[in-house]
C-alpha cells in the first residue's frame, strides 16, 4: 500500500509519494528500521539521524536546496542535475599542446647554431629558415610539423618574434642614430620610403595575391624576417603569406652576402662607401653583418649603423600600416552596413506592397537595423588593430634603455644571444609553414617580385651614398 507524506503530500508524477509535498520526488518508503524526522515526517534510511538546522539557525528558504543535496540535505533525487567536475587548467593543457612544435623549434635552432658555429660566414637566422622548410618536407618530421606540432610552431612564428623584435631595440641607440648626420637620416629615410612603395606597387601590379606585396615591400626596405613578423601582426596576414614572403626575403639576402661584395670595386666604392651600401640594401641585420665584414672594420661599422637606422623605421612603418588597416576596415564596414540598409529598405518595399502589417513592419525592420548596427560596430572594433603595438612600444622602450648608456656590456651581450635565439626559433616556425608545391604555383611572380625589389634597394642606395659621401 502506498504511503503519504506526513504532511499530507500528493503522489509524485512517476506514481511515488510526494516528499514533503513536493510532486515528482520520489519518496522513502518507511520499513522496518527506518527512522521518521518528528518535524517533516521524512524517512531516513537505517535510522540515521535527520539533518535539520539547530535552534535559532535561519531555515533554507523553501525550495532551495543545497548544492547536490536534496530538500533536507540528502542525496539529490533522481533527475536532479548532477555536480560537475571543475574543468583542467587551461593553462596546463595549453602548454602540453604546444611542446612538441617548441621542441622541434628547439632542435632546429640547435641546428642552425651549429652550422653557424661550424661555417661563421652564414647566418644563424638564414639556416633556420632553411631547416625549416626542410622540417615541413622531409618524411620523418613532415607529419610533426603539419599535425601536433603545428600549434607550438605557430605560436613560435608569432610570439616569439615579438620578444625578439623587442630586444632587437637594445642594438639601437640614439647616439648612434644622431652620429650619422641628418644627411645620412634623411638618405636611408629616402631608402626606405623607396623601396617600400616601389615594392608594394610592383607586387600589385604583378597580381600577388593576398599581403604579400605588402610583406615583401616591408622585409626589404625594413629589417628582413623581423619587419614582415611585426607588420603581419597588424595586418593580420596569413600565416602562408608570411612563411613565403620571409623564404623570399631570406634567400635574396643571402644571395647578397655573396653578391655586394664582388660589386665593391666595379662600382668604385671606398670601404666607408661599400659599408653604407651594405647597409642600405641588404635585409637583415646578421647578412648586413656577413656581406660589410669582406671590406673590414671601417666599413662593417659604417654598414651596422646605417642598418640600424633603418630598424628605428620599424616602429612609425607599423603604426603606419595600423592606421591603414583600421581605414580599410572601417570602409568595409560601412560599405557592409550601407548594402544591408538597402537590402533591409527593399525588403520593407516588398512587404508594403505584400500589404502587411505597417506597424509590425516597421518595428521588425528598425530592430533588424539597430542589431545590425551594433554587430557591425561591435565586429569592427574587435578587429580593429592597435594603433601601435605592445611590442613596438617595448622595441622603443628597449631603444630609450640603450640610449642611457646605463647596461653592462654583459648585459647586452646577453640580451643579443637571446634576441638571435629567439629569431631563430620564429624564423624556423615560419619557414615549416612553407609549402613548397604552393610556392612553385606562384613562384615565378614571387620571385620576379624579389629580383626588381632587390634592384630598386640596391640602386637608390648607391645613390644615397654617393650622394652623401
Amino acid at each position: 500500500m502506498a504511503l503519504t507524506d506526513a504532511r499530507g503530500g500528493a503522489p509524485g508524477a512517476d506514481g511515488g509519494p510526494g516528499v514533503g509535498g513536493s510532486p515528482g520526488v520520489r519518496g522513502a518508503a518507511v520499513g522496518p528500521g527506518a527512522a521518521v524526522c518528528p518535524a517533516a515526517g521524512c524517512p531516513t534510511a537505517g535510522g540515521a539521524a535527520p539533518e535539520h538546522p539547530a535552534p535559532g539557525t535561519p531555515a533554507r528558504p523553501s525550495g532551495e536546496p543545497g548544492a547536490g543535496t536534496g530538500p533536507h540535505g540528502t542525496a539529490s533525487a533522481p533527475g536532479a542535475p548532477e555536480a560537475v567536475a571543475p574543468p583542467a587548467p587551461r593553462r596546463a593543457a595549453r602548454i602540453r599542446v604546444l611542446l612538441p612544435g617548441l621542441g622541434l623549434g628547439g632542435l632546429g635552432v640547435a641546428g642552425a647554431w651549429a652550422v653557424h658555429l661550424a661555417v661563421p660566414g652564414v647566418p644563424m637566422l638564414t639556416v633556420a629558415v632553411v631547416l625549416g622548410i626542410l622540417a615541413a618536407h622531409l618524411p620523418g618530421t613532415r607529419g610533426v610539423v603539419r599535425g601536433g606540432g603545428r600549434a607550438g610552431l605557430s605560436f613560435a612564428g608569432k610570439r616569439l618574434m615579438r620578444l625578439g623584435v623587442v630586444l632587437l631595440g637594445l642594438k639601437l641607440s640614439l647616439d648612434d642614430v644622431l652620429g650619422l648626420g641628418w644627411a645620412s637620416v634623411a638618405m636611408v629615410c629616402g631608402v626606405v620610403a623607396a623601396t617600400f612603395f616601389g615594392t608594394w606597387w610592383l607586387g600589385r601590379r604583378m597580381g600577388l595575391h593576398g599581403d604579400q606585396s605588402l610583406l615583401v615591400a616591408t622585409g626589404y626596405a625594413i629589417c628582413g624576417a623581423s619587419a614582415i613578423g611585426a607588420v603581419s601582426e597588424v595586418s593580420d596576414s596569413d600565416e602562408r603569406d608570411v612563411a613565403t614572403s620571409v623564404a623570399l626575403v631570406t634567400l635574396c639576402g643571402t644571395l647578397a652576402i655573396a653578391v655586394l661584395p664582388l660589386l665593391q670595386h666595379p662600382l668604385g666604392l671606398s670601404d666607408a662607401q661599400f659599408g653604407r651600401w651594405v647597409g642600405a640594401s641588404v635585409h637583415d641585420v646578421g647578412q648586413v653583418v656577413a656581406a660589410a665584414q669582406t671590406a673590414g672594420p671601417s666599413a662593417l661599422g659604417e654598414a651596422v649603423l646605417v642598418k640600424l637606422m633603418r630598424v628605428a623605421l620599424l616602429a612609425p612603418l607599423v603604426a603606419a600600416v595600423a592606421v591603414s588597416v583600421r581605414a580599410r576596415r572601417a570602409r568595409e564596414t560601412q560599405q557592409a552596413e550601407q548594402a544591408q540598409s538597402a537590402q533591409q529598405a527593399q525588403s520593407a518595399q516588398q512587404a508594403q506592397s505584400a500589404q502587411q502589417d505597417q506597424s509590425a513592419q516597421q518595428d521588425q525592420v528598425g530592430g533588424e537595423a539597430r542589431l545590425g548596427d551594433e554587430a557591425g560596430s561591435t565586429a569592427s572594433a574587435a578587429r580593429r588593430p592597435p594603433l601601435v603595438p605592445l611590442f613596438v612600444l617595448g622595441f622603443l622602450a628597449m631603444v630609450a634603455v640603450r640610449s642611457t648608456d646605463r647596461l653592462p656590456s654583459a648585459a647586452l651581450d646577453t640580451a643579443a644571444t637571446a634576441q638571435e635565439l629567439l629569431l631563430a626559433a620564429a624564423l624556423f616556425g615560419l619557414g615549416s609553414a612553407v609549402h613548397l608545391p604552393s610556392l612553385a604555383r606562384t613562384g615565378g611572380r614571387v620571385a620576379a617580385l624579389g629580383l626588381c625589389a632587390w634592384v630598386v634597394v640596391a640602386g637608390v642606395g648607391y645613390g644615397g651614398v654617393l650622394l652623401t659621401t
